[in-house]
């Protein structure tokens, strides 16, 4: 039987094989996302992870120190591809305004098409402790996408655009309600999750506008 390493008849370049680690990668973290979606954290063990991708406990523990690695790693791999969706949406639009508005509505679209991510995400979230008992995820690790809101914030401050205001109490403000806007959408699954969106980013947009 060949590894996953080898290939017919020739040896595979470091390239090759760095390719075909990663896509095993990504289909053990895809397998992830719809165990947990499905069955929960609880129930989200390696073993039914492997099952599901049709593979064996043991490619997972070569490619993932463990679980816990696994998980980080996926939602690692969710916003990438998240990011990736919503950057070009936000680059085309120049007016800081208009490009907090692409940030709440882009991200909702996305998470209209890729709900098991969503859900994956959200056991995640709820779930995953850290070596303190304290939940992984959260206010402490969310950082990044506050920092990123503040650069529009300042930018919109600095052209005029924006009024003067605490760029991290509004950072924080609008993830929380979008994060509130994604929960109320997982218990509610019939609600316009676009329309909410747009009334969401409009609300902001009028809190911060000069």
């Amino acid at each position: 039987m060949r590894s996953e390493n080898q290939s017919i008849g020739q040896s595979v370049s470091d390239a090759d094989r760095s390719f075909i680690e990663l896509a095993r990668r990504a289909q053990i973290i895809d397998a992830a996302v719809e165990t947990l979606a499905e069955e929960g954290y609880a129930k989200a063990s390696l073993a039914r992870i492997a099952q599901r991708a049709g593979i064996s406990k043991g490619v997972i523990s070569y490619h993932f120190a463990g679980k816990e690695e696994l998980l980080e790693r996926l939602v690692e791999q969710v916003y990438e591809r998240m990011g990736a969706f919503m950057e070009p949406r936000m680059v085309a639009q120049p007016d800081p305004g208009e490009r907090l508005r692409a940030y709440v509505e882009s991200l909702a679209a996305y998470m209209r098409e890729h709900r098991v991510q969503l859900a994956a995400l959200g056991q995640v979230f709820h779930n995953m402790r850290n070596s303190e008992g304290k939940l992984r995820y959260g206010v402490a690790t969310s950082e990044g996408l506050y920092a990123f809101l503040e650069s529009i914030f300042r930018e919109g401050q600095e052209s005029g655009a924006f009024r003067r205001f605490d760029v991290r109490v509004m950072a924080v403000s609008v993830q929380a309600g979008i994060d509130a806007m994604f929960e109320y959408w997982d218990v509610h699954p019939e609600h316009d999750l676009e329309g909410h969106a747009r009334e969401l980013a409009e609300l902001f947009a009028q809190a911060v506008r000069a």
